[in-house]
């Protein structure tokens, strides 16, 4: 990639245009020490002109991002760059986006950037580094710090910088810097501002970021997790031991756990999050024991409720609250299980079934390794099984004896709402092994059997 940025920058520079590698591009290939992990390029040309002059460079496609942000993004087989004009931006306070106005100056566009390690810009020719404002010194310091002199200000222009801070601070396992963390605690309400799908988007990066439990804290530290998932702080406080009095973590210290030991897949990580997120809203005590009677029930559609409000897609929403729903029937798995009872597990599971046993791996928080390595094993149990039994269904497929025309050639009825409880149960009795797929006889009578005890 490092060949087409100068192979780009020299033709720029030939036109007497200017163009530079700035931002994430610069610092993680500082942090790397090795080549720029993306292309981001900053140029004082308009889009129209970055167009034409990226033209003898044959890029196999050529797109322009958003004509009012400046961004043209360019392919060149498996290399993607994105090239974007100076930046100089007003901020309208009472706007869920920043207005976006083109600059003329390197400086000017460094100046707006959010946090000095990502103000910096590489001449791709000289090799030169601009760093106005220490942003250098910072990554080597392993600091997160808004650029300028007034952090407030660098919030107020974006309000989802504020997110972006504890994102940040998450992938790279950085320190936010006294001042800049002050001013996210001031400007915390402000991310009211934002859109559900930016809040979304960022979330989604610190979530499978390397230290998503850093980043969770710091966003209930600083006050952000209130405008975000607010059910998240009912956990805090609230002990899940089984006995009243006992000195416990609280259930919000477990989440953490359970989200740092998961799999860093989008399902995983949201249904680790969730999973226990009805606990306090199901609370109860009895003969003083601590019971959550129903939780993964209520938290499944808390789970719903949330991923809709950050607006994620149906499919998805669905995949997160089933791993809700069915994680404490993954938990319970024992030896002595039928294989109807893991062949249920795995048909209401789904697509989500490798995301609910790594939860079910995870759930285990205990420092106890004996504990730790018996749960391990059950969990690892309980997937040979479903591989099992998953390769014997290709062999042999799981099915009624009846289908849907033969039972309504049995009782001459056309389509309806009765035929669905027949065709459920009849399977239901193969899953549990209790009646043969090819068992046409016995399905028979029980499909008569169960229509004369409805009439």
């Amino acid at each position: 990639m490092l060949d087409i940025i100068k192979m780009l920058a020299e033709t720029f520079h030939d036109q007497h245009k200017q163009l530079y590698m700035v931002g994430g591009t610069v610092r993680d290939d500082l942090l790397l020490r090795g080549q720029a992990s993306d292309g981001d390029l900053a140029t004082d040309a308009r889009p129209d002109e970055i167009k034409r002059l990226v033209a003898p460079t044959h890029p196999t496609a050529v797109v322009l991002v958003g004509e009012r942000f400046g961004t043209v993004r360019l392919h060149y087989d498996d290399s993607i760059i994105e090239i974007t004009t100076f930046r100089s931006e007003r901020y309208n306070p009472d706007s869920r986006k920043p207005e976006v106005c083109f600059g003329d100056s390197l400086e000017e566009d460094l100046a707006r950037r959010d946090f000095t390690i990502n103000a910096l810009a590489r001449d791709p020719l000289s090799d030169r580094i601009h760093d106005l404002f220490n942003g250098r010194r910072d990554l080597e310091d392993h600091i997160l710090r808004a650029v300028g002199d007034e952090p407030d200000k660098r919030f107020g222009e974006d309000p989802l910088r504020l997110l972006r801070a504890v994102r940040f601070a998450a992938q790279l396992d950085f320190e936010i810097e006294a001042e800049t963390r002050a001013a996210i605690v001031r400007q915390a309400s402000t991310l009211q501002k934002i859109s559900r799908e930016r809040i979304r988007d960022e979330m989604n990066k610190l979530l499978l970021s390397p230290h998503p439990t850093k980043g969770l804290d710091l966003l209930v530290e600083l006050g952000l997790m209130e405008w975000i998932i607010p059910e998240v702080l009912e956990l805090k406080g609230v002990s899940q031991k089984a006995t009243v009095g006992k000195s416990t973590k609280d259930i919000y210290a477990h989440v953490l756990r359970v989200v740092e030991r998961s799999s860093a897949r989008p399902v995983t990580r949201w249904g680790a999050l969730l999973h226990d997120i009805a606990k306090p809203r199901t609370k109860s005590v009895e003969d003083n024991k601590i019971h959550f009677f129903g939780h993964e029930d209520v938290g499944a559609y808390m789970a719903r409720d949330i991923l809709k409000r950050l607006h994620f897609d149906r499919e998805f929403i669905y995949h997160v609250s089933q791993v809700v729903k069915l994680h404490m029937r993954a938990n319970a798995y024992t030896s002595d299980w039928t294989d109807g009872a893991v062949r249920r597990l795995m048909l209401d599971s789904g697509d989500v079934l490798p995301d609910l046993l790594d939860l079910s791996r995870a759930d285990i928080t205990s420092y106890r390794m004996d504990k730790v390595n018996r749960a391990a094993a059950r969990v690892q149990e309980l997937a040979e099984r479903c591989q099992h039994l998953r390769e014997e269904a290709e062999r042999v497929p799981i099915k009624s004896p009846l289908d849907g025309n033969e039972l309504m050639e049995m009782f001459g009825r056309g389509p309806g709402p009765w035929l669905r409880p027949l065709k459920d149960h009849l399977l239901g009795l193969v899953i549990d092994g209790e009646l043969a797929s090819d068992d046409k006889e016995t399905a028979t009578n029980i499909a008569r059997q169960m229509m004369s005890e409805q009439s």
